[in-house]
This record gives structure tokens, C-alpha cells and sequence, in this order.
């Protein structure tokens, strides 16, 4: 139960946040909203308060908000050209663009949030720059060694360090070859020699291979003031933020296999896993996937929020809009596109349910 309600609370907060942001915009700039749909078509129920109709339908990735005049998943070509003044087609180019940005920008704004309100209850962890072990993690190198809690750290390959970054940088500087290590336990001192495992991390903007063996330096903890936990929402974020641009240039160029792109059954798995840990695990798992559908979605690509931007700066520069036709051929391309994406991660994560 808790790991349905943890599926439940991840994906449909994030899509009904995005949604929400287009459905916001277009009231605020004037636009009648026909559908409100969680999932992509075909519909599987809804109903109808006011002008709107709120729909659940079938493909979970994604949502949309059907506003009159817009050519969108719904495929729906009825008023494309009116110029009603709650149509989109009658509206200024910075209201249509403030109207496709919505979404995505409330998915910031919900990242922000969480990681914010995250930070205000549990507070702030500051590592100590001492080089005495707090902690080591069973069966990497520091503990194959003996290396303990409370030990101190004097000698990395016959350099002396004082702090916990100097020892960090002499040591992630070795992800391939082995280090001595010279470490005060107790009244004794002892020295190894040791490999450390190689793992990825963010440096300056680039994901590179580190060195690690498996400790942790002492955590001091303290409250966070109001502003100061903003501030650490935000940069949460924005680090997510660039995690996942570096992620999509893997792809791009590569480097990632698209063998690990996810879909809805790798993240209800990763929601059962948050769930086991506290809804703040399942709070975090969720500030991180609406960073990514933020991202994913602002790229100029056919049925995406990015794709439709781009329409809107085309027809601005061009001062008069594409055809209907036009745009119905460019909203089949990006449908294509999302069930070829569908097919994928469907097929990535029934792989990984066979190997679980």
C-alpha cells in the first residue's frame, strides 16, 4: 500500500504540477482551457466543470492542457483558426509563450519547493574539514584495510595533508591505480596500500571518474534560517538541473546507453524503494524527476513544450502563423516521437523486471 501511494505521490505530482503551470497561465492570460488531461490519449474517463474537462487517460508520460485554438497530443483540429478572444491563435506571442513555459517553470517552482521545505525540517549537514573518519562504508578499500571510525588520516602517497579536502582531491585523483595510505588509529600508526574503486561524480559541469575507498568525514548539523533554506532549493535544483543536461549529451553523443532511459515502471520502482526510507526519500525522488520532465520537455522537439515555443518564435519572425496543416504534420512527428519514446523505456523496464 505505502509503495502505491509513493507511485501515486511521484508521478502524479509531478505531471499535475506541469499541468497545472499550463493551466494557470492560460486562465491568467485569458485562454479558454477545454481539456485538462493527465496522460497522454486515448481518454480513459473524465469529466466536464464549467468549460473544462478533466481527464485521466492512457499513456503515463506526461499530460497536456487543450486550450482553443492550439494544436496539440490531442490531435484536435477543431478552432485552429480562430481568433475568438480566448483563443490562442487571438494572443500576443508573450502570452502564448508564457502559457507553453508554464508548465515547465512550475516544475521548477515544485522542485525548489520540496528541496526548500527539505532543507527548513531536517536542516543542514556541514562536512568537518578535520581528516578524522566519521565513517566507512563495509567492503570498499578503506574497510578491506582497516581503516575505522575515529581514525585520523596523516599521509596520502607520501604527501602529509591537513584537511579533508586535501586528502579528497589526492585520492579522487586515482580511480585506476592504487594509493598508500598512512592513518593514525588509536596510539598506533599504520599504512596500506590500496585501490580505490572508480565512480562518477560532478565536477565543474563534467561528470568525471573519481577515486573513492569508502569514508566520510565528520557531519556537523545545524537549524536553517528561511532565506538560507530557499537559497539551498534553488541551488538543489539548478545541480539537478545540470545533472540532467549532462545526461542527455551522454545520450546524445553516446557516452550513456539509451538501455537506461526509464519509464513509469522504473520509477514506481525507484517510488517503492523512496518509500522504504520515509516520505522524505519520496519527496526527493520527486523534486529530482520534475527537474528532469522540466528539462525534457523545453527541448525543441515536435509535441513538446520546447516544440511549440519554437512554432511561436517561427510565426513571430515569420508575422504570420504556419498553416494548420503545417502544424498538424509537425504535432504527428512529435507524436511518433512519444510512442517510439514509449516503446523504449516500456521495453528498458520490462528488461529490467526480468532481472530483478
Amino acid at each position: 500500500m505505502m509503495t502505491i501511494l509513493a507511485i501515486l505521490v511521484v508521478i502524479g505530482g509531478v505531471v499535475l504540477a506541469h499541468e497545472l503551470g499550463h493551466f494557470v497561465f492560460a486562465r491568467l492570460t485569458g485562454m479558454r482551457v477545454e481539456v485538462f488531461s493527465l496522460g497522454f490519449p486515448p481518454r480513459i474517463l473524465g469529466k466536464k466543470i464549467g468549460e473544462t474537462e478533466y481527464r485521466l487517460s492512457l499513456i503515463p508520460l506526461g499530460g497536456y492542457v487543450k486550450v482553443t485554438g492550439v494544436i496539440d497530443e490531442s490531435m484536435d483540429v477543431e478552432g485552429a483558426s480562430s481568433n475568438e478572444p480566448f483563443s490562442f491563435a487571438s494572443k500576443k506571442a508573450w502570452q502564448k509563450s508564457l502559457f507553453i513555459s508554464g508548465g515547465v517553470l512550475f516544475n521548477l517552482l515544485l522542485a525548489i519547493v520540496i528541496f526548500t521545505v527539505m532543507t527548513l525540517s531536517v536542516g543542514i549537514y556541514e562536512p568537518s574539514n578535520e581528516t578524522i573518519v566519521e565513517s566507512v562504508i563495509p567492503n570498499l578499500p578503506a574497510d578491506s584495510v582497516g581503516i575505522k571510525a575515529g581514525d585520523k588520516i596523516l599521509i596520502v602517497d607520501g604527501k602529509a595533508i591537513n584537511t579533508w579536502q586535501e586528502m579528497s582531491d589526492l585520492i579522487h585523483a586515482h580511480p585506476h591505480d592504487s594509493v598508500t595510505i598512512r592513518w593514525q588509529s588509536g596510539e598506533s600508526i599504520k599504512e596500506a596500500r590500496l585501490l580505490p574503486i572508480a565512480n562518477r561524480v560532478l565536477e565543474k559541469s563534467k561528470l568525471v571518474e573519481v577515486g573513492m575507498i569508502g569514508i566520510s568525514p565528520i557531519v556537523h548539523h545545524r537549524s536553517a534560517g528561511f532565506f538560507e533554506a530557499i537559497g539551498k532549493g534553488c541551488s538543489n535544483t539548478f545541480y539537478w538541473f545540470k545533472i540532467t543536461i549532462i545526461s542527455l549529451k551522454m545520450l546524445v553523443t553516446g557516452e550513456e546507453s539509451l538501455r537506461n532511459i526509464g519509464g513509469p515502471i522504473f520509477i514506481a520502482r525507484l517510488a517503492g524503494e523512496s518509500a522504504k526510507s520515509g516520505f522524505a526519500a519520496i519527496f526527493g525522488l520527486m523534486a529530482i524527476i520534475s527537474v528532469n520532465l522540466a528539462l525534457i520537455n523545453i527541448l525543441p522537439v515536435p509535441a513538446f513544450d520546447g516544440g511549440h515555443l519554437l512554432i511561436i518564435i517561427v510565426e513571430a519572425i515569420l508575422r504570420h502563423p504556419l498553416s494548420v496543416r503545417a502544424k498538424m504534420r509537425i504535432q504527428q512527428v512529435g507524436m511518433a516521437l512519444i510512442i517510439l519514446l514509449t516503446i523504449l523505456v516500456l521495453y528498458n523496464d520490462l528488461i529490467r523486471l526480468l532481472k530483478w
